[in-house]
């Protein structure tokens, strides 16, 4: 099974912005643990404060993965690109979230990946990914 994580924005600075909502553990040193967990598991990662780059990865992996995994943070409220590219891969895509979006600002509340996404799942640290990845197994 081939599984790729696609991180949007700031997630390169989990463990040192807001820990009070992010936690104080690197994005690195969790996906360590989650690697060394599923170890029959091809996981790789991608991580991109541009919009643009984020579309492309999507494009690139979208037709040979078993799995994308994608946290594409604040352009979740924000691109209907990514939206789009969501919607035209055939590779399914679950939508993670760290924090519970619904207990944010308001405008969190919305989606462009959401109605396109095989499922959501936020609100449980960067637990989150691991309940994806376990969606696909």
């Amino acid at each position: 099974m081939k599984i790729i994580i696609i991180n949007g924005p700031n997630i390169n600075l989990l463990g040192k912005r807001e820990t009070d909502i992010y936690g104080d553990q690197s994005f690195e040193e969790f996906f360590t643990i989650l690697k060394n967990k599923y170890p029959s598991v091809s996981i790789s990662h991608f991580q991109s404060n541009i919009e643009g780059e984020l579309i492309d990865k999507l494009q690139e992996v979208g037709y040979d993965n078993d799995g994308v995994i994608l946290n594409a943070a604040a352009y979740t409220h924000t691109s209907v690109g990514i939206g789009d590219v969501v919607k035209a891969i055939s590779t399914p895509v679950i939508e993670v979230h760290i924090s519970n979006t619904f207990a944010r600002e308001e405008f969190r509340h919305h989606s462009f990946i959401s109605p396109n996404a095989k499922g959501v799942i936020l609100g449980f640290g960067l637990q989150s990914y691991e309940l994806a990845l376990q969606s696909f197994l």
